[in-house]
């Protein structure tokens, strides 16, 4: 860590260090999948416990939630995410993953490693004022693990007046943080579109209808949705992915199916979209003589940050670190990730710490990518300050 972050560092927080660097790199080279996080779950447990923390399992199938109470006042949450990805890991690190074809390439054992550490000093200090609710989440990645602890109850069985979490971002340099008010991450929807035609031989076309033109035809008009129907002003992706059909260069086949990533960051844009999405499929497919089949599946919602939330989250590290410290020139951004849902239910902030624009500048879901264990003592110590001003 460079000398002008790590005079921010606290001494309690250095002194814990290397043993909370160790354990991430555990955690990284022992990766599990969506709903498979076992063994983090487990050690995400017997820390806590160590620790002094009250532990509930088995929110959202694999996540854990640590309660701390220090006398009367707010409840605050924070929250971590676990999973890792269906990645090859190609970083050659002596703690690599172990297990192959899944590897954390988002930095989730960084973040989960960065609440622990916190976890660790706030119990040892009890600095704060009101009651802790630290939130393990299962199933970032694939499948919304923070709508399925939601839907066990999350918030009911332990409200919190505010939830944050922290995500790493490559690129922006390290003891950076970068926050906004309002629609921060997109919202994001995945649609299967099948073109429907009736196949035949290459030779006699006009015996057929023909879905590969059908879809070459859709493929050209979806680029204009964003163009011609979402305002300039506004932001709206259409992007498809993937096509699969046929077989052979004289075969017609019978269908075509397409893949889109459709991502929005307002309510209304997203509505429009999906609209103009399934009016254009179909028109395409019967201008043709085919039939569109239209699975339109709702991903994560668009990410609101509170606006009050936001500005203690700014404040805390414009008082720590200066104001140098916030990404000044910061914009949303169309990813998308399903603590959207916790914010849906509870006022609370989303916010970016820089994992490096050097060596930790590799992007995340990359076989190259490594969290930065020098924002490991950054991070943990952010999510202490936080609490204590929440909790006070």
């Amino acid at each position: 860590m460079s000398e002008s972050i790590e005079e921010f560092i606290p001494p309690r927080m250095r002194a814990i260090e290397a043993e909370m660097v160790s354990l991430r790199r555990h955690i990284h080279a022992h990766p599990e999948l969506s709903f498979e996080e076992f063994e983090t779950s487990e050690l995400v447990a017997r820390r806590l416990t160590e620790w002094g923390y009250s532990v509930h399992r088995g929110l959202g199938g694999t996540g854990v939630v640590g309660t701390l109470t220090n006398g009367g006042g707010k409840s605050l949450g924070l929250r971590a995410d676990m999973d890792a990805l269906p990645l090859t890991e190609a970083t050659g690190l002596a703690y690599a993953s172990r297990r192959d074809g899944v590897m954390h390439a988002c930095g989730h054992d960084g973040h989960t490693a960065m609440l622990l550490a916190a976890a660790r000093c706030l119990a040892e200090s009890r600095s704060f004022k009101g009651t802790l609710n630290l939130i393990f989440q299962p199933a970032e990645e694939q499948g919304g693990g923070a709508r399925k602890m939601l839907e066990d109850g999350l918030l009911e069985r332990f409200p919190c007046d505010a939830v944050f979490a922290m995500h790493n971002m490559p690129g922006f340099p390290v003891g950076r943080f970068g926050l906004l008010a309002g629609p921060f991450m997109a919202a994001a929807d995945t649609v299967t579109i099948r073109i429907a035609g009736y196949g035949g031989h290459g030779a006699v076309p006009h015996k057929a209808v023909d879905p590969v033109v059908v879809s070459a035809s859709l493929v050209m008009g979806l680029q204009t949705v964003v163009a011609r129907n979402v305002d300039p002003l506004e932001t709206g992706i259409v992007s498809v992915g993937a096509i699969h059909g046929g077989s052979a260069a004289n075969i017609i086949p019978d269908s075509v199916e397409l893949r889109l990533s459709v991502r929005s960051l307002s309510k209304d844009v997203r509505e429009h979209l999906q609209e103009r999405i399934t009016a254009l499929a179909h028109a395409h497919a019967q201008a043709y003589g085919a039939r569109a089949e239209i699975d339109y599946e709702r991903g994560y919602p668009v990410l609101f940050n509170h606006p009050d939330e936001t500005r203690l989250a700014q404040s805390v590290v414009r008082d720590w670190l200066g104001d140098a410290a916030l990404v000044h020139d910061m914009r949303p951004i169309t990813n998308s990730e399903d603590f959207a849902y916790m914010l849906e239910q509870c006022p609370g902030c989303y916010l970016l710490i820089g994992n490096g624009d050097g060596a930790g500048g590799c992007m995340v879901h990359n076989p190259g990518y490594d969290f930065n264990d020098e924002i490991l003592p950054l991070g943990a110590s952010y999510w202490v300050r936080l609490a204590e001003r929440f909790l006070c």
